[in-house]
């Protein structure tokens, strides 16, 4: 179902669940809100974000645990098709290092993490909740609606600044403003576990099979 709207920004009553009696009117930008936390995480994030991209590497998360040395985590994807190997972050990891002793962004010793997303991945940008549309999902917002911050159910795609998600045990397609949303990720399924296998076979099958020289005399 496409949930009807009334006046901009204001779903029309009954086609909405959660914001039948709110009127949207917001200019907040939170484009890289849930990637970030801290201040240090947003500067981190100023780095390596175009870095990443021309690799062809998109930043999904960055968080900086601290201590007697700090963790640098850094989770990303590969912007062709979401996906990320070790080989993939090994790369990352490499360039960035060399970009962070250049920009030395962080006080003292450090260590610096690149890994995947994973199947239960974080959900940080608007076009994660259309490019996921169908999968079960977790938001978690940063009020309370209806009497609760916690929401599960099936992505329904993108309808301008609101993400989209079928509830569970509701009959209407909710709209959520991305701008509320505090965390989102994927919940493991056994159709999200198939559709990582799909990708990963697909993958070693395109692979270019290595050439094999004919064995000399002797060399057995």
């Amino acid at each position: 179902m496409t949930p009807r709207t009334g006046c901009e920004g204001r779903p029309s009553q009954g086609a909405v669940f959660l914001l039948s009696n709110f009127c949207m009117n917001y200019g907040v930008n939170k484009e890289n809100i849930l990637k970030t936390k801290t201040n240090m995480d947003e500067r981190i994030l100023a780095i390596a974000s175009p870095v990443a991209e021309d690799m062809g590497y998109g930043i999904v998360r960055i968080r900086v645990q601290g201590g007697n040395r700090s963790v640098v985590q850094i989770m990303a994807e590969r912007l062709s098709d979401g996906m990320m190997n070790v080989s993939d972050c090994a790369q990352l990891s490499r360039t960035l290092s060399s970009t962070f002793e250049v920009e030395d962004p962080i006080d003292g010793a450090y260590v610096l993490e690149v890994s995947s997303p994973g199947l239960d991945r974080p959900l940080t940008d608007m076009k994660h909740f259309e490019q996921y549309s169908g999968e079960l999902a977790r938001l978690e917002l940063d009020r309370f609606v209806e009497g609760r911050k916690r929401f599960r159910g099936i992505l329904a795609g993108i309808d301008g600044d609101n993400v989209a998600i079928d509830l569970e045990k509701e009959t209407e397609t909710a709209l959520i403003p991305f701008a509320w949303i505090s965390e989102a990720k994927l919940l493991i399924t056994d159709e999200t576990i198939k559709k990582g296998q799909k990708k990963s076979s697909k993958k070693k099958t395109n692979k270019k099979p290595n050439k094999k020289s004919t064995p000399k005399k002797g060399d057995i």
